[in-house]
């Protein structure tokens, strides 16, 4: 099982522009406007990958009573998952939804 560090910041995204505030109930993972994420752990929380690319939405799978949105790193071309959000961008779901 991965080891799970908890980290639940806010930062600007380097998608969109927009600042995204903390989950308050998780680890804010990716930004709930744009989806964008960035390839910044190794095992969730730790910080320590290299990487630093940004992680784009290509898809959604279902995942238990919810969803996890698929991202392909633009930098290194490394596949990652996160699970969805309550306040994710629905419009921006259901368009990734429509694209598989």
């Amino acid at each position: 099982m991965k080891q799970f560090t908890m980290r639940d910041e806010e930062f600007v995204c380097e998608n969109c522009g927009k600042k995204v505030l903390p989950l308050k109930y998780s680890a804010r993972d990716h930004c709930p406007f744009c989806l964008y994420s960035k390839h910044v752990d190794i095992m969730p929380g730790d910080r320590k990958n290299t990487c630093l690319g940004l992680l784009k939405p290509i898809g959604i799978e279902k995942f238990k009573d919810t969803y996890k949105i698929v991202y392909r790193c633009t930098k290194c071309g490394e596949y990652h998952k996160n699970i969805m959000a309550k306040d994710d961008n629905m419009e921006e779901i259901i368009l990734l939804s429509t694209q598989q």
